[in-house]
């Protein structure tokens, strides 16, 4: 029988959480692969205008175990910069996972920019055990987060 399991990650930002919700979530498909060129080849809409059950598409360089993976918008509420999407294909779906999905939260900080919270819901299939999957998982949120962050601040005047 497949588990469900879960993990969580907490990242702060000097960025104000509307700037990095624009740059890290709504627009990632297109600041990936300018910022992360190395990780991301390429990206693109595949269904929809970037609202919910919108579908997009990240394909991968070498420095990936996977080519691709395609996610679909589930939940999008720009104001509260909250979204949940759904791993739909590629990236381990139907080889070693049978769902995935995240659930992401940047909330103001006192600091005045934000702490990003991601939750990652998965369920593996039969069989399957995951080793250094999920730390590997959680750096590359970070690294999504910390790169959209780097971008923001030395570009001042985007995404706001």
């Amino acid at each position: 029988m497949a588990s469900t399991n879960s993990w969580t990650v907490e990242i702060a930002s000097p960025v104000a959480a509307p700037r990095l919700f624009r740059a890290a979530v709504m627009d990632w498909h297109t600041l990936a692969p300018k910022v992360t060129s190395h990780v991301v080849a390429s990206a693109h809409p595949v269904e929809g205008e970037g609202g919910v059950g919108s579908v997009r598409q990240f394909n991968f360089t070498s420095a990936m175990p996977f080519g691709f993976v395609k996610e679909r918008l589930e939940f999008l509420d720009v104001d509260k910069c909250e979204c949940k999407s759904t791993l739909v294909e590629g990236g381990g779906i139907g080889v070693a996972i049978e769902t995935a999905a995240s659930h992401g939260v940047k909330v103001e900080s006192a600091a005045g920019g934000c702490v990003v919270k991601v939750d990652s819901t998965y369920k593996l299939l039969p069989g399957v055990e995951v080793q250094d999957e999920i730390t590997k998982a959680k750096e590359s949120v970070t690294n999504i987060f910390k790169a959209a962050e780097a971008y923001l601040v030395a570009n001042p005047e985007a995404y706001n």
